[in-house]
């Protein structure tokens, strides 16, 4: 009876102990949520700003780290401050009347200080909302103020007018620009052609151009071949009148001797010797 009443007890401790222990368990479960739930992190290249439901957007930014905060009425809004690209496609009208397609693309980031500005204004797709419109704005604006032409051969005045207005712009709603780039432009299919046939008849300018200087310069050879003849035959002439024939039996003796080497190294000629 005694050892059966031991057991009894032992269970009866096991059983309490096991109670405690998934009791425990319960409660670490519960506290750690509760612990998650009161606090938020925020990774390199961020900030947070918290959202009250009852106060609403607080004023203070939150940089990196582990931040407290009020489970169930305070929630985290999280904003990347890292530099972003932002491509926008415009179709825009040039001066003489002609249609252009240009990219854009854009470098931003929204200023920390503001984020609490910036998504009470606009919210967290900020630049979605504000880009794509002063951007459209901006490249309207400055491509009417040129040819298509100018466009072409002005690109890097242009892109600097357009980053200079879009930069202005954009401060007003607290988001910094880095760089702004056209990166495409296409003019339409008219204008391209049109394009083309210039580029066909200056190629063929340069073409005649460079033939028309060929023929002068082989025009000016043949002069100074013409006239290095000539003087060369007043030369001989002179000298045939100052030294008689002795000159030409001279010349025909070289020139002989020319004739005879020449043949030497034909392999089809054969010489027989007289004597």
């Amino acid at each position: 009876q005694r050892r059966v009443h031991g057991i009894i007890i032992n269970f009866m401790a096991s059983q309490a102990m096991m109670k405690w222990a998934n009791r425990a368990g319960i409660c670490l479960l519960v506290g750690g949520a509760i612990v998650q739930k009161c606090f938020f992190t925020v990774d390199g290249g961020e900030r947070g700003i918290i959202f009250d439901r009852f106060s609403g957007v607080k004023t203070k930014v939150y940089g990196e780290g582990w931040h407290f905060r009020i489970p169930i009425i305070q929630s985290p809004k999280i904003f990347e401050v890292r530099t972003r690209p932002k491509v926008i496609q415009s179709t825009s009208g040039t001066r003489d009347m002609q249609t252009a397609i240009i990219s854009l693309r854009i470098l931003f980031r929204p200023e920390a200080e503001f984020i609490p500005t910036i998504y009470l204004n606009l919210g967290e797709n900020f630049e979605e909302r504000v880009l794509p419109s002063i951007g459209n704005e901006v490249l309207k604006a400055v491509v009417a103020q040129y040819n298509a032409d100018q466009l072409l051969t002005q690109r890097e005045k242009v892109s600097a007018e357009i980053k200079e207005i879009l930069v202005s712009r954009a401060a007003d709603f607290h988001i910094h620009l880095d760089d702004v780039a056209i990166t495409h432009l296409q003019f339409g299919k008219e204008f391209s052609k049109a394009i083309e046939g210039k580029q066909v008849a200056q190629q063929n300018a340069e073409k005649s151009k460079f033939i028309v200087m060929k023929n002068e310069e082989l025009k000016k050879a043949a002069i100074i071949r013409a006239e290095g003849e000539a003087e060369a035959a007043h030369l001989i002439a002179d000298a045939v009148e100052k030294s008689g024939s002795g000159l030409v039996a001279i010349r025909k003796i070289e020139a002989a001797q020319e004739i005879t080497e020449s043949l030497s190294r034909n392999p089809n000629i054969m010489f027989v010797n007289n004597s």
